[in-house]
């Protein structure tokens, strides 16, 4: 029996359905291309600057942060940006690093602290407002001593000024943008890391491995995600988080990794030629692969439902576009203003581009609905969605969900002692729909079992809430 009570449930996976009663389909939806965010055309940043991760703060600040560099340029530095609406960002001056005589810039570490490969960000929930461990930093950093990569943790007071802390792991490559987060349920630290594994006839595989830690000092030995049999391909960034609006479910937006073995026609047809070409003296996998981003989510942070078509592609080819480097979401989301008047909020997420360009990177911002990733959705003939047993608490009944004007949905609320009762139709496109029932009330069945049916016809249903 699932206990609900009065935590959002989305359709990202499986977990609230009755897979052999239901014909609605899964469907994945994709996000929007809006407005440039920030960009890169500082003197320390460049064609590479990249791994932006962000959080929401105190007084309704967003932090960013990011690595500043360009192809071919030696030397990383890490970056900040901030906002308070997560549209207009800006560079603040915070002198604290020396840049070509200057320290009037947004960098907060630089190479004469490590070098830099990646560096993310987050606030510890376990922390009082003072202590010098209130924000933690995870990156790598290449050992003086073996010349490998271990992941460490930075520490800081105030967002800004970081210090080297502690070594957390040394099993792993960590050549990417590694992700830490607390989870409230189970009282552990959650850490998403890159390596490799072999597979038989194949060059090793990039894949993402989690371990985790009860006081962020001494950490689990780090073991390779469970796709649940799904397809074996190289994976990238991970950007797995916490969903804000339902924070007992983990998701990413791993960066897919795709080398072709030898230049082809295409190749000679696809933009970018010249830069390609130009890559491949330095290496040839630099012009040889492109990325793209699929979809995750999971319950427990070990097992996870993956789509295998892209949730971002690279897009309609552009100058720069069609890249290794092409659709690294950032960590982290922002809630923003519907992008017409009156419309619902939506959830903003931000991925650069121009990467290894010899022009300026470009961080665009993107939306997509909110808990508009993965929906139930059915075509013009009817179908149903039934979910498992689950006990709410509650009042009433709150959907976000999107008809045709011919389509529509009906819920039905059957509980375990055979009582029922029916929604009117509804239809429209909102993200919070009151659900009105016609013989009946909400708060008659909860504390009890119920099963939920819906019956839909042009449509998705994309989550649900009692209240």
């Amino acid at each position: 029996m699932i206990n609900i009570g009065k935590r959002r449930e989305v359709f990202f996976d499986d977990a609230m359905i009755d897979t052999e009663k239901t014909t609605a389909s899964k469907k994945l939806h994709e996000c929007i291309r809006r407005d440039l965010a920030i960009l890169h055309d500082e003197p320390w940043e460049g064609d590479c600057s990249n791994y932006h991760n962000l959080f929401k703060d105190e007084n309704g600040i967003y932090r960013m942060y990011y690595l500043g560099w360009s192809f071919g340029r030696k030397g990383i530095c890490v970056c900040y940006a901030e906002s308070h609406d997560g549209i207009l960002w800006i560079k603040p001056k915070l002198g604290i690093c020396e840049y070509n005589g200057s320290f009037e810039n947004n960098i907060i570490l630089d190479p004469s602290t490590a070098i830099f490969d990646n560096f993310m960000v987050m606030k510890d929930p376990n922390q009082l407002k003072g202590s010098e461990e209130l924000y933690k930093a995870i990156c790598s950093i290449k050992s003086e001593k073996s010349k490998k990569y271990e992941l460490w943790c930075f520490t800081s007071a105030d967002a800004i000024h970081f210090k080297k802390a502690w070594m957390m792991t040394d099993k792993g490559a960590f050549d990417t943008l590694n992700t830490v987060l607390w989870d409230k349920y189970t009282k552990k630290y959650y850490a998403y890391i890159r390596d490799f594994h072999d597979k038989e006839g194949c060059k090793p595989i990039r894949d993402i491995r989690v371990m985790t830690s009860d006081d962020f000092h001494k950490w689990t030995i780090p073991v390779q995600l469970d796709f649940k049999g799904s397809n074996d391909y190289p994976l990238y960034t991970n950007v797995v988080q916490k969903y804000y609006r339902a924070d007992h479910v983990f998701v990413g937006f791993p960066s897919r990794y795709v080398e072709r073995p030898q230049w082809n026609s295409n190749f000679e047809r696809l933009c970018g030629k010249e830069k390609r070409l130009e890559r491949m003296k330095a290496e040839p996998r630099f012009g040889l692969t492109v990325t793209d981003c699929v979809f995750m989510c999971s319950r427990d942070g070990m097992k996870w439902d993956r789509t295998d078509e892209a949730f971002m592609r690279p897009g309609p080819e552009e100058p720069y576009n069609w890249v290794y480097g092409d659709c690294y979401p950032s960590v982290g989301m922002v809630e923003t203003n519907g992008s017409y008047p009156g419309t619902d909020n939506e959830i903003s997420i931000y991925s650069y581009n121009n990467h290894w360009s010899n022009t300026p990177a470009k961080l665009w911002r993107y939306t997509i609905r909110l808990d508009g990733f993965v929906s139930r959705n059915a075509s013009y003939k009817e179908k149903k969605l039934v979910t498992k047993p689950f006990i709410y608490k509650g009042k009433s009944l709150h959907i976000n969900f999107s008809t045709s004007a011919i389509g529509y949905i009906y819920i039905t609320l059957h509980s375990e002692e055979g009582k029922s009762i029916t929604s009117c139709e509804l239809f429209g496109d909102s993200t919070n729909r009151i659900v009105d029932f016609e013989d009946g009330s909400v708060s008659d069945l909860q504390g009890k079992s119920v099963v939920m049916e819906i019956r839909m016809s042009d449509a998705d249903l994309y989550s649900f809430i009692f209240e």
